[in-house]
């Protein structure tokens, strides 16, 4: 047994049975060969890991849309029958300092048993339209665990990271760990929209031009600071040997204090915390591609003082320790 519990043998079983269920484009972004720190993608509800199934019938002119690159920070599952769609598409350019992008879930599950998705939490704000309703998320700080049963289907908008704020009028540490109605965040009627998505059917182009036409008229003026603080996230999200709250403050050319005060209004949640998440969303991709033998330098590498802490901040938010999560 390696010392973070992981059998080596068993771990290249494992990685042997998830390359053959990855597309190629996720586990290439899972084992680092997808480009500079891939695309954050951790949606509200825990739905953007599911894969596109080829029978689903969709718009050939939803293809055309520009697409982002795969997501991060996914939780394994076993594969399991049912009918799947998922795009993640990005937003025109004049929506681009304020939209991550659009992400758009459904799924067809009758006559076969509900399934659990489960994703890692990112320093994003989502708009999530289900149902007939329009909710907001602020940053959740724990795993989010959705069971899919049925048929149903999801749209959504990430924000920028560090956006929002010009929208919402307010620190976005306001929303930290809760979901509001749009119309009580923000004080808009969500009639318009929701109209317009369930008129578009299952049409995943005319879905973001219902959310862009939401979007455009209130869309709040440029702000650098918010562009600072949105490029400094990628920048912690990109750069995997930035591990400190120090560093971050060094790049942004501020001190540590003001750092933290910045991105509670901005981001919804301190530098630190973004820090982490992303160093452990790392681990899971290392995990993935069995760069964990040696766990001590693992967690020397994530920036914790030694494997014990690194086990416990991962056992935190995922829910079991890096060994049992190879296993389950």
């Amino acid at each position: 047994m390696g010392s973070l519990g992981i059998d080596p043998a068993a771990g290249a079983r494992e990685r042997r049975e998830r390359n053959r269920e990855q597309p190629g484009g996720e586990r290439a972004a899972a084992c680092g060969r997808g480009g500079p720190g891939g695309t954050s993608a951790a949606d509200v509800p825990a739905f953007e890991h599911i894969r596109d199934a080829p029978d689903w019938k969709n718009p050939p002119r939803a293809a055309r849309m520009s697409t982002v690159g795969p997501a991060r920070g996914i939780l394994r599952h076993r594969p399991a029958p049912g009918r799947f769609h998922h795009a993640r598409l990005a937003p025109p350019p004049a929506l681009a300092g304020l939209v991550q992008h659009f992400w758009i879930i459904r799924w067809e599950l009758q006559g076969n048993p509900p399934q659990t998705r489960e994703t890692l939490p990112h320093p994003n704000v989502h708009l999530v339209v289900e149902g007939g309703q329009a909710r907001l998320y602020g940053v959740q700080r724990g795993r989010f665990v959705r069971e899919l049963r049925g048929r149903g289907g999801v749209f959504g908008i990430k924000f920028r990271a560090g956006a929002f704020r010009g929208l919402l009028g307010k620190p976005v540490s306001t929303l930290r760990d809760r979901s509001l109605p749009l119309e009580e965040a923000l004080g808009v009627d969500p009639a318009a929209l929701l109209r317009d998505l369930a008129a578009a059917g299952e049409d995943d182009a005319r879905q973001v031009q219902a959310a862009v036409r939401f979007l455009e008229p209130i869309r709040p003026p440029p702000d650098p600071v918010a562009e600072r603080i949105a490029e400094l996230v990628a920048r912690i999200e990109r750069e995997r040997d930035l591990l400190r709250v120090e560093q971050a403050a060094e790049a942004f050319g501020t001190a540590p204090r003001t750092l933290q005060r910045l991105f509670n209004d901005y981001v919804g949640i301190g530098p630190k915390w973004v820090i982490q998440r992303y160093r452990l969303h790392q681990a899971l991709e290392r995990l993935a591609c069995g760069d964990a033998a040696d766990g001590t330098r693992l967690a020397l590498e994530l920036g914790y003082f030694d494997q014990a802490h690194f086990i416990r901040d991962f056992r935190r938010l995922v829910g079991r320790s890096p060994g049992e999560y190879l296993r389950g």
